[in-house]
C-alpha cells in the first residue's frame, strides 16, 4: 500500500517519518540520506551521513570534518537499514557518485532520483533503471518544450571558434565533463582550469575517471592565442565581465545563463522532458511526485493514466 505521507517537506527539507532520515536536507540533520555532493544537496554539519564513497570524498573535500559526524558509505545495489526502512543507493548518472535512493517499506518500493540525467557521460557512472510503486523524480526541465541537444554536437562547436574562449562551468561536475568532451571532440584545444577546480579532478582520477590533458591556468598563457579554453567557476566567471582578446561562454541547460545569441553551449546535467517521460516508462510506477521544479506539466500529460503529486 503506497501511503501518501511516506515523505514529507518541514523546515529542514524532504522527511522520511518512517526511517526518521531526510533527504537531501537543507539544514543540518540527525540523519542525512545524501544523492550527490552538489552544495544544494549536500550540506555540512549533519550528525549521521548516508553516500556513496565518491559523494562522501567530494564532501569530504568542500567541508572537512564538518562533512558529518558519522558517516556511512554504501555502493551501489547493496541494500542496507535505516529503522524499518530498506534503502538501496541506484547510479543516477548526474556526477560520480550520484544516487537515485530506492527506499523498501512493507513491500511498497518508493524512489527518489536526486538529480540526474540519461544522456552519455564518460565522467559519471550511467543512469540504472529500476522498477518502483512511487517515482519521486526531479522536476527541473519537467516542460514539455525542453529538449537538450546533442552534447557531442554542443561541444564541437568549440572548433569553429578560433579565439581563446573563458569557459563557465560549475566546479564539480560539469568542469570535469567538459575537459573529458573537449580533449574527445575538439582535441586541438589547449584546456586550461582555475586553481579550485584542480583538487576535485585529482578526485576524479583517483575515481578512475580519466579527464584528459588540461593544466592549471597562467596568466602568460592566455595572453597567447593559441586556442586555449580556459574552464572557470562562476564566481570568476563573472568578474570577467568585460575580458577582452577570448570568447566568453557558459556551459548550461538553461538559456538565460547563455551569455550571447550567436555562441551557446547548451550542456545540461539533468533530464530533459523526453528524458523524464522514458524514466517514468520504464520505472512503471503508480503514482509520480515531483519535486524541485515544476511538475503541473507532468500531471497535465498523464492526467488519469498515472497520479501525480507536486510536492513543491
Amino acid at each position: 500500500m503506497i501511503l501518501d505521507d511516506f515523505l514529507s517537506f518541514d523546515a529542514d527539507g524532504l522527511y522520511c517519518g518512517y526511517g526518521d532520515f531526510y533527504l537531501d536536507p537543507k539544514q543540518p540533520v540527525a540523519k542525512a540520506v545524501i544523492t550527490h555532493a552538489h552544495a544544494d544537496h549536500a550540506v555540512s554539519g549533519n550528525t549521521s551521513v548516508y553516500a556513496t564513497a565518491a559523494t562522501v570524498a567530494f564532501m569530504q573535500l568542500r567541508y572537512g570534518k564538518n562533512a558529518g559526524k558519522v558517516i556511512y558509505t554504501a555502493t551501489y545495489n547493496a541494500p542496507f537499514e535505516i529503522g524499518e526502512v530498506q534503502i538501496t543507493f541506484i547510479p543516477a548518472g548526474h556526477m560520480p557518485g550520484s544516487a537515485q535512493v530506492l527506499m523498501e517499506y512493507k513491500d511498497t518500493r518508493y524512489l527518489y532520483t536526486g538529480d540526474y540525467k540519461l544522456q552519455p557521460d564518460s565522467t559519471c557512472e550511467p543512469m540504472q533503471f529500476v522498477k518502483a510503486d512511487v517515482l519521486i523524480t526531479e522536476s527541473t526541465f519537467a516542460e514539455p518544450n525542453t529538449a537538450h541537444p546533442d552534447p557531442v554536437e554542443e561541444i564541437k562547436k568549440l572548433n569553429d571558434i578560433k579565439v581563446n574562449i573563458l569557459l563557465g562551468a560549475y566546479s564539480l561536475g560539469k568542469s570535469q565533463r567538459l575537459i573529458r568532451m573537449i580533449n574527445e571532440y575538439a582535441p586541438q584545444k589547449k584546456v586550461l582550469v582555475h586553481h579550485r577546480i584542480m583538487p576535485i579532478n585529482a578526485i576524479y582520477e583517483k575515481l578512475g575517471f580519466a579527464l584528459g590533458k588540461h593544466q592549471m591556468y597562467g596568466r602568460k598563457l592566455m595572453k597567447t592565442q593559441e586556442e586555449w579554453v580556459y574552464i572557470v567557476p562562476p564566481f570568476t566567471f563573472d568578474s570577467y565581465l568585460r575580458a577582452t582578446g577570448v570568447k566568453r561562454l557558459f556551459a548550461s541547460g538553461w538559456k538565460n545563463l547563455q551569455v550571447n545569441a550567436q555562441d551557446t553551449l547548451f550542456i545540461s546535467d539533468h533530464a530533459d522532458w523526453a528524458d523524464i517521460l522514458h524514466t517514468i516508462e520504464q520505472t512503471q510506477p503508480k503514482q509520480v511526485w515531483t519535486l524541485h521544479g515544476e511538475g503541473k506539466h507532468l500531471r497535465d500529460h498523464f492526467k488519469n493514466d498515472i497520479f501525480v503529486k507536486l510536492l513543491n
